[in-house]
């Protein structure tokens, strides 16, 4: 009763106006204008930019949570372009009424590595020789807001019309492909689905894994248990799906203890060990105590899988031609999206009689290449776009 109650006000505050990521004025158009009216800044004429160090650069994000894997790939990406010569500014995209010194001091707090000046979006975005937007929403905002004669890229981590349902929404998310932006796509996944679903091109840089926290720790250690990432609210990320998988492998493997991280599990109803957020070297830890886990992910690839075989712990992933195309780990268990196929899938890992040895072989297995590797890659692909005469 109570739930219905809720549900009956947040229809009457119209909640899902305020969940939409953009204000009206900032959802451009690839026809034409801006859904406001007005027109979208116009062309630069023929140019290219000076090369060199001090190029200044403005990234475009919403205000991150601790954690955020989207977030922290990005910053990835900026720190290799710092290291390349650029000037970088974290530039937040203030829909909610932010406050900046609260989210400047997330930033610094999870992310100490990150060096940047951070900002609001503001009103027009000028003084930059670059634009880089990093979701489908701030595509759009990067192309509303951006002087003429910047070069404006995207960063697409996932292809972000399959976060909805077939509606406005993944109608406006597929059509920031196509607004001029020149898109960097992680990932053989995002580039395919962007080619397949709107006919454009981006160029693709490979995911990678930071083998220096994501490792196999030294000594003989024994294994036990499963482990799972619980991200609420984020149904592209299995969460009642994971849920009613570990029921069933808690039936059929009592003794065998579940570890949850991230997001409290309260309704899971059976036996867990609930260790809520980890800094990234407490993760590999419980990474290292593990037998197994759960890496869902119904779009790109989980960043949880890679970590997990990086620690010799076996991510059991929901099979999909998305997920396969960037992970081709042979120690990976590919399961049907069911509960009783995921269950299934960790309890052969957690029944293999060599399991601990085993472990270290999946460890060694890893052969995929630092993130430090992809970041000057986009910092590559960022000074040919600014090296290259404007259409």
């Amino acid at each position: 009763m109570v739930q219905r109650a809720v549900q009956r006000v947040a229809q009457r505050l119209d909640l899902d106006e305020l969940a939409f990521p953009l204000l009206d004025r900032d959802l451009a158009d690839s026809q034409g204008g801006t859904a406001a009216g007005s027109e979208l800044p116009g062309p630069a004429s023929a140019q290219t930019v000076p090369s060199g160090a001090g190029r200044r650069v403005a990234w475009l994000a919403y205000p991150p949570q601790s954690g955020s894997g989207g977030h922290t790939t990005m910053f990835r990406m900026m720190e290799a372009c710092r290291a390349a010569g650029f000037e970088n500014t974290l530039l937040l995209y203030n829909r909610y009424g932010n406050d900046l010194a609260e989210s400047a001091a997330t930033v610094r707090r999870a992310w100490p590595w990150l060096q940047c000046e951070i900002a609001f979006v503001p009103e027009r975005i000028e003084g930059f020789d670059a634009v880089v937007a990093s979701a489908w929403s701030t595509a759009h905002v990067a192309v509303t807001r951006m002087a003429p004669g910047t070069q404006g890229l995207y960063f697409a981590q996932d292809f972000e019309p399959f976060f909805y349902p077939r509606g406005g929404e993944y109608a406006m998310a597929e059509d920031s492909y196509r607004l001029g932006l020149h898109i960097v796509s992680l990932g053989a996944m995002v580039r395919d689905s962007i080619r397949e679903h709107t006919a454009v091109e981006s160029t693709m840089i490979p995911f990678g894994v930071d083998r220096e926290v994501y490792h196999a720790l030294p000594g003989t250690r024994r294994r036990s248990g499963v482990l799972f990432y619980a991200k609420r609210g984020n149904d592209r990320r299995g969460y009642r799906l994971a849920i009613l998988a570990l029921r069933e492998f808690h039936r059929r493997h009592p003794d065998e203890p579940i570890h949850v991280y991230g997001d409290m599990a309260g309704d899971l109803d059976v036996p867990v060990i609930d260790h809520g957020s980890l800094r990234p070297s407490e993760l590999n830890e419980l990474y290292n105590s593990v037998v197994t886990g759960l890496a869902l992910s119904f779009t790109n690839i989980s960043l949880v899988a890679e970590e997990m075989l990086a620690a010799g712990a076996v991510p059991v992933v929901n099979d999909s031609p998305q997920a396969r195309a960037d992970l081709s780990n042979p120690h990976a268990l590919w399961a049907p999206a069911t509960p009783a196929g995921l269950a299934g899938a960790l309890g052969a890992a957690v029944s293999r009689l060599d399991r601990d040895d085993h472990a270290q072989r999946v460890a060694q297995s890893v052969k995929t290449a630092a993130w430090d590797e992809t970041g000057a890659r986009f910092a590559g692909i960022l000074t040919a776009v600014l090296d290259s005469p404007r259409r």
